[in-house]
């Protein structure tokens, strides 16, 4: 058995994809989709949906999301779910300009910015005070 057999085509697909060692933890995901339960494309996606973003683990009790294992920042779901849709497309044979048009069913909260710090430095206080005089 040679080593691209190894591996499903799909998988193969995901490997290629996300060959970065950036794109790494990625590939995971992508390979999740490609190894979905899903038997049609939007099962598929629902898995995704599921596997990408929090929810209760406990019935009725919002902060047992905290305990889900999806990833916790919206950027980090965001970018799961890319990879699980590029994984289920690879396994349904959907085009690459399809799955770029799917957008999860979830409502994504704004990741917060932290509001500038504000200098507690004399100088520079009284010398900004200065220019603005």
């Amino acid at each position: 058995m040679i080593p691209q057999q190894w591996v499903s085509p799909c998988g193969n697909k995901c490997t290629n994809k996300y060959s970065a060692l950036t794109k790494i933890p990625w590939r995971v995901f992508c390979k999740k989709g490609c190894n979905s339960d899903g038997e049609s494309w939007e099962e598929c996606l629902e898995d995704c949906n599921q596997m990408c973003y929090k929810d209760p683990v406990l019935k009725d009790q919002q902060w047992s999301a905290y305990i889900d294992r999806s990833p916790g920042a919206v950027s980090y779901s965001e970018e799961c779910f890319r990879a699980c849709v590029s994984g289920c497309s690879y396994k349904f044979d959907v085009k690459p300009e399809e799955a770029d048009k799917v957008s999860p069913n979830r409502q994504t909260k704004p990741e917060t910015v932290p509001a500038p710090k504000q200098s507690h430095n004399w100088r520079e206080t009284s010398y900004k005070k200065k220019l603005n005089s």
